[in-house]
């Protein structure tokens, strides 16, 4: 069967914040200091090689790029500087425009304005309709319950809506991920016992993220910073994520405080505001770890409009339970102008990593389990020919 040959694929890789990859000349460092390349997924070299020879469709079909947690390692050790954290972190992002069926991640990826005009977009049109519900049902100057600004009856229904499209476009998404990797990608046949099997892949990779641990095995340090970050920003972000799709009614509840809600309100709210400091800070300082040394815009985008929501969120919080009820109901608004964008641009953004990355580890250990199998049959039957 013929391969299809992209001879402009590196140039529109650095759209996405590939720079260096025709540096690389094959040495093999790389994938030689990664402790998660192995015999079945051997990167960064391969997805390097791919990159250069226009392999474009096999590239599109692989998971390597999603089994990298960006450690650094590979770019420190890289004696032509060809940067390959960098370049597998561009194929992530070059991948989620692929999955994306609407096109619109790929204009966010390759446009910082489109992806900011479209931000304040649908901020202005959050913060409006917001404003005009609230003008028209009730007073500003009461928080909650009969004659509420904005009635927690009301944002639960809101929430619920935005966190439906943030769904469909996902599942959608995530079905064409699993489409092409392990539909086209794969030449051995899997059957549906395997998917049963290591079911929990997924869940043990989405609340542990213990691959990007991992990375650390081979530096001096005994705990990774950026893993322990990560891994704060993430929880944080799905527990309050949860917490107001659920449980709307008792944050929004008071003055008093409802503890047994708002304790793990307040450990998101302090793992969130620890975490974007911690990337802003490390990003404008490119500290030692080789992975904040260059910034795409989106990455910018991504934490900005994190720290933001914190923020705001915080704010209204301390407001609404020392009475500035006015106030608290217009930082509510900013908070949601904020909140809106980020929930809609996740499936194009890099925080689609967040499911992307666990259903990778997912399928590939499938995908291994298959080959395998495959192998052990191989070799069964040329014993029994022999």
């Amino acid at each position: 069967m013929a391969i299809r040959i992209n001879l402009g694929y590196i140039d529109e890789l650095n759209k996405y914040g590939a720079e260096d990859v025709q540096l690389c000349y094959q040495c093999g460092d790389c994938s030689t200091v990664c402790v998660h390349s192995d015999d079945i997924f051997n990167f960064p070299r391969k997805s390097m090689r791919r990159l250069q020879m226009g392999l474009e469709r096999k590239i599109e079909t692989t998971l390597e790029p999603w089994l990298c947690y960006y450690c650094g390692q590979c770019s420190d050790q890289c004696p032509r500087e060809a940067d390959p954290g960098e370049t597998m972190m561009s194929l992530r992002r070059w991948l989620i425009a692929r999955y994306d069926f609407t096109g619109i991640a790929s204009r966010f990826f390759r446009s910082s304005a489109t992806e900011v005009i479209a931000i304040l977009a649908v901020a202005l049109i959050t913060g409006l309709f917001l404003f005009i519900y609230g003008k028209a049902g009730g007073s500003i100057s009461i928080y909650d319950g009969e004659g509420a600004f904005l009635p927690s009856s009301f944002i639960h229904f809101f929430d619920l809506a935005i966190g439906s499209v943030l769904a469909v476009f996902l599942l959608i998404n995530a079905y064409r991920m699993w489409h092409l990797t392990m539909n086209k990608g794969v030449s051995v046949r899997i059957s549906p016992w395997l998917y049963l099997k290591h079911i929990f892949t997924f869940p043990l990779h989405f609340f542990t993220q213990k691959r990007y641990a991992q990375c650390e095995s081979k530096n001096r340090n005994f705990i990774f910073m950026p893993w322990i970050t990560h891994l704060g920003l993430m929880l944080g972000y799905v527990t309050m994520l949860v917490l107001v799709m659920v449980f709307i009614e008792e944050l929004q509840h008071g003055p008093e405080i409802i503890w047994q809600v708002h304790l793990f309100a307040y450990a998101a709210s302090l793992g969130l505001i620890i975490g974007t400091i911690y990337f802003i800070r490390s990003r404008l300082r490119k500290t030692a770890y080789v992975q904040f040394k260059k910034s795409h815009s989106t990455d910018w985008v991504f934490v900005i409009l994190l720290f933001l929501i914190v923020i705001t969120g915080i704010g209204q919080h301390i407001l609404h339970r020392t009475g500035y009820y006015e106030a608290a109901n217009i930082t509510y608004i900013l908070h949601l102008m904020c909140v809106v964008p980020w929930l809609l641009r996740m499936p194009f953004s890099k925080w689609a990593h967040l499911l992307y990355r666990p259903l990778a580890m997912y399928f590939a250990a499938i995908q291994k389990d298959a080959l395998k199998k495959q192998l052990r049959l191989s070799e069964d039957h040329m014993i029994t020919v022999k």
